[in-house]
């Protein structure tokens, strides 16, 4: 038996078999005879030609929604089926290895990419993605593979990974994925925000997790205290088991809550919403008793796929999470594209720090055409229920105003067309980056509400890149900074009149909870399951009495001076809580 730690990053326990997870395809090398050699090359023009209709239909989707141009990035990918070189070198391959096709043509691919990573030509150097992409996608045709199988078996099973991509936790089927470790990661990457979504426990930042864990052997996660036990002995089972009936117990204890509001005993009350990245999770969202969506993440709807979503593919999302949850509200924040969350059809050129970035309301700025289809569907949902709308990544008051200037834009065409649309459409920014938080007397004016993005406005005001697990320990929620800075983003709000909520994962943390309340947040936005525990909190104690615990953390020096008095606090009014971690 082994105890690996990590940094806990969804809440909860669970054991089962480990399957280990590769998102590189494997290419297994088998010896074939001379007699199987044109049988091999039929298949390989098989997955050519499965591979080309691919991407011709990808050029065709593009060009409807976006124009030709942008269709023609595909074009490098056509050139390289086509290369009659690579044929000739495969056939050769065949001749002389008496190997699968897989193999040689992986072995000519990995050639091809070393030279061209290694040359001086520019040109040459940024070819390397297109084939790449090339290589995967034939690769995927030869083995049968349309998508990487990510906890699609019959066996519930715990995932494995050196990381997965959000798109990759997305994946998971909830039946089958018991929970998931990685190599790498923070606790506040998108990965692990997917994880407490799904309500799969899970652990990140398990250095070596990959290659002390073996296929199939017994692990226990632990979500709630970062723990991964290898191989258990009776004494860590019956402590899982103890633990699990814990978890259940509480569970069933918050859900009493679910029709009740979130109001402290002298009757103050706070809208508590809840988090989503798909329409699928409403679901979750009403069975945990949240009072509508604080952040609609939409940018996963363009994830996992090979082309971009249409406008009515769009605009079916939004109006089934409307019309589901009216008459509460749906916080509908524009694509936050970028950072740790990459779109598969777009040929996005890598960047040193992809979250200090072209992402978010940057992107779509850039690209006006893509920003103006996801407007249209939300202005065209938005008579279906009570939509708000949320630009991420505000820096500063021009990027505010040349969004609204395309919403304005949008709008007139759809009415002049006959399309009905809210005129009522509420308009919010996340304050996310610190120049926003130091101009919301700025912001204020032009819009009607302030959401506070907490995982990234802690790692740029504290320099911390957060899903870097060597340097996890400086990520620091009760950073006192972080905390003057939400005092100065509430107050100012108030004093411009906006209502300021907050939709990072620090909204739905008990220990926070106090905190947040006493320094005046209007609105709480978290992940389904931590709705109850949030909920929990705000029913335990008088207003006077967070405002109290505001006052005090705020005077105090240091991250851990303040989190263990909020632990502290919290163990005053809700002591099941604190023993969940």
């Amino acid at each position: 038996m082994i105890t690996l730690k990590g940094i806990p990053a969804a809440p909860g326990v669970a054991m089962g078999p480990a399957c280990l997870y590769r998102s590189e395809l494997r290419v297994l090398r088998r010896a074939i005879t001379a007699e199987q050699i044109p049988g091999e090359i039929t298949r390989f023009d098989e997955a050519l030609n499965r591979t080309r209709r691919q991407i011709l239909d990808i050029q065709k989707r593009l060009a409807e929604g976006l124009g030709q141009d942008h269709a023609d990035i595909f074009n490098a990918h056509l050139l390289v089926l086509d290369d009659h070189a690579l044929r000739e070198e495969l056939e050769a391959g065949l001749q002389k290895q008496l190997v699968n096709v897989e193999a040689v043509f992986d072995d000519i691919i990995q050639r091809y990419l070393k030279v061209f990573r290694k040359t001086q030509d520019e040109y040459l150097r940024d070819r390397t993605a297109d084939i790449e992409d090339v290589r995967k996608r034939i690769l995927r045709n030869l083995l049968g593979k349309q998508t990487d199988e990510l906890g699609r078996g019959n066996e519930p099973v715990v995932i494995v990974a050196h990381d997965l991509s959000p798109s990759e936790t997305a994946q998971m089927h909830k039946r089958h994925v018991l929970a998931f470790v990685t190599d790498i990661g923070g606790r506040t990457s998108h990965t692990a925000i997917m994880a407490k979504s799904l309500a799969i426990p899970a652990v990140v930042g398990v250095e070596g997790a990959t290659n002390r864990i073996h296929e199939g052997d017994s692990v226990i996660i632990d979500g709630t205290h970062g723990e991964v036990i290898v191989s258990p002995e009776a004494p860590s089972i019956e402590r899982y088991q103890l633990e699990h009936r814990r978890h259940e117990e509480l569970d069933r204890q918050l859900l009493h809550l679910k029709d009740l509001p979130a109001e402290t005993l002298d009757h103050h009350q706070v809208l508590l919403a809840a988090n989503i990245e798909l329409p699928e999770e409403v679901s979750s969202v009403i069975a945990h008793g949240a009072r509508g969506i604080g952040l609609f993440r939409t940018e996963f709807l363009y994830l996992n796929r090979p082309d971009l979503p249409t406008e009515e593919e769009q605009f079916q999302a939004y109006k089934t999470v409307a019309e589901r949850v009216k008459p509460h509200a749906v916080v509908i924040r524009t694509m936050d594209l970028g950072g740790d969350k990459f779109l598969s059809p777009m040929q996005l050129p890598s960047e040193m720090n992809p979250f200090m970035g072209w992402r978010a309301i940057r992107f779509s700025l850039a690209r006006p055409e893509i920003f103006r289809i996801q407007l249209r569907a939300i202005l065209r949902a938005s008579v279906h229920g009570n939509l708000k709308l949320m630009y991420p990544m505000i820096s500063g008051l021009e990027e505010l105003e040349r969004a609204n200037e395309i919403l304005e834009e949008v709008r007139r065409e759809l009415t002049q067309a006959g399309q009905p649309v809210t005129e009522s459409l509420e308009i919010g920014v996340m304050i996310e980056v610190p120049s926003a938080a130091l101009l919301c007397d700025l912001l204020a004016p032009a819009v009607k509400f302030f959401s506070i993005g907490t995982n990234d406005l802690i790692q740029y005001a504290l320099a911390v890149d957060r899903v870097n697990e060597k340097i996890a320990y400086l990520y620091q929620p009760t950073h006192p900074a972080v905390l003057r800075l939400l005092k100065q983003i509430v107050d100012v709000g108030h004093a411009g009149k906006v209502k300021v909520g907050m939709c990072g994962e620090m909204a739905g943390e008990p220990m926070m909870t106090l905190l947040l309340l006493g320094l005046g947040l209007d609105s709480f936005s978290a992940s389904p399951v931590q709705v109850p525990l949030v909920k929990r909190v705000i029913r335990s104690i008088e207003h006077s009495f967070a405002e109290s615990v505001a006052q005090q953390a705020l005077t105090l020096r240091t991250g851990k001076e303040v989190e263990a008095f909020l632990l502290a606090k919290l163990k005053q009014v809700a002591p099941d809580l604190v023993e969940q971690g």
